[in-house]
């Protein structure tokens, strides 16, 4: 079970890190062509999301990995569970749900390792 939740930290993280680069990086107005939600928010809130999606994909490889303060990763796992239950929303708050499936794809992956990492299969 533990390699089994590497890997989807792993695949978690990869995501988060060319979701959080691709929204720290391109102009809104690029982006709003991809996201329709994009046009609803500022900047500075696009670049938060981007900020805190590179964060967790960080938190979820990097204290495990170092063994430096490893709880970090189920509380970034946690973390992420949050944001995605706040676009899950907004998406269904905007009508848009073909938006909502793998949004709560990622939450569900994310709510594994936080329950795998904080629970039996810890540090």
């Amino acid at each position: 079970m533990n390699v089994f939740l590497w890997i989807v930290q792993a695949l978690l993280a990869a995501i988060y890190v060319m979701s959080g680069l691709e929204k720290l990086t391109q102009p809104k107005d690029k982006l709003a062509g991809k996201y329709a939600w994009v046009k609803d928010v500022s900047l500075a809130t696009l670049r938060f999301i981007g900020v805190m999606e590179l964060l967790g994909a960080i938190g979820l490889i990097v204290p495990a990995a170092t063994g430096i303060a490893p709880v970090l990763t189920p509380i970034a796992a946690t973390g992420l569970v949050i944001l995605m239950l706040l676009a899950v929303a907004m998406h269904v708050r905007r009508k848009e749900p073909s938006g909502v499936p793998v949004t709560a794809i990622l939450l569900v992956l994310a709510a594994f390792v936080s329950w795998g990492r904080f629970g039996p299969y810890g540090w």
